[in-house]
């Protein structure tokens, strides 16, 4: 199984838990383990704000733009989801178009107007070690789905995980947060 370039989708049995109500892009999956980006989590900081932290230029139309939180792993650290339209010295080409990026030069050129078409900001990320994921899929922890750039770029953070759901067919409103028995 590999989920490179997939949603993880939350079920609602996960009510509590760090993970409740998100969808996490799937950046990377091999036999080592698995990372990925939650991406409709944001955190209190604006873009503008991140940038003028880092001392660069805020550019004010950046006001509205979300950071999001990651996840819970080195959650100091800055990245980059993007479309591959312009790439970096740092950036990791994840095919299908997108790149993942982790250095300055992303954020100085987003804030010079200069950055990718689509991207998403976010500090930190969600890491499984080897056979984590795939246990945690087995044990209904998580709904996967194709990874999407409309979800991922374009729909509002409140509407992500549903969008997700939408690419599945299903409504997770509709899934009982445990199972039953019959």
């Amino acid at each position: 199984m590999n989920l490179k370039h997939n949603f993880l989708l939350a079920m609602p049995g996960l009510g509590g838990d760090y993970f409740a109500n998100t969808l996490t892009y799937i950046c990377e999956h091999n036999k080592d383990g698995a990372m990925g980006i939650i991406i409709n989590r944001p955190s209190d900081m604006s873009l503008m704000e991140l940038l003028a932290q880092v001392g660069l230029p805020a550019n004010h139309k950046l006001l509205d733009t979300n950071v999001f939180e990651g996840g819970p792993v080195a959650v100091e650290r800055g990245m980059v989801l993007h479309t591959s339209n312009k790439t970096f010295d740092s950036s990791a080409d994840l095919g299908t178009g997108l790149c993942l990026s982790t250095a300055m030069e992303v954020l100085a050129a987003i804030a010079n107007d200069e950055g990718p078409e689509q991207y998403l900001v976010a500090l930190g990320y969600a890491g499984w070690g080897e056979g984590q994921l795939e246990d945690e899929i087995a044990n209904n922890v998580w709904l996967t789905a194709p990874g999407d750039q409309a979800v991922l770029f374009k729909s509002a953070w409140q509407d992500k995980l549903a969008d997700a759901a939408d690419l599945l067919g299903i409504n997770l409103n509709l899934i009982a947060a445990k199972p039953g028995h019959a």
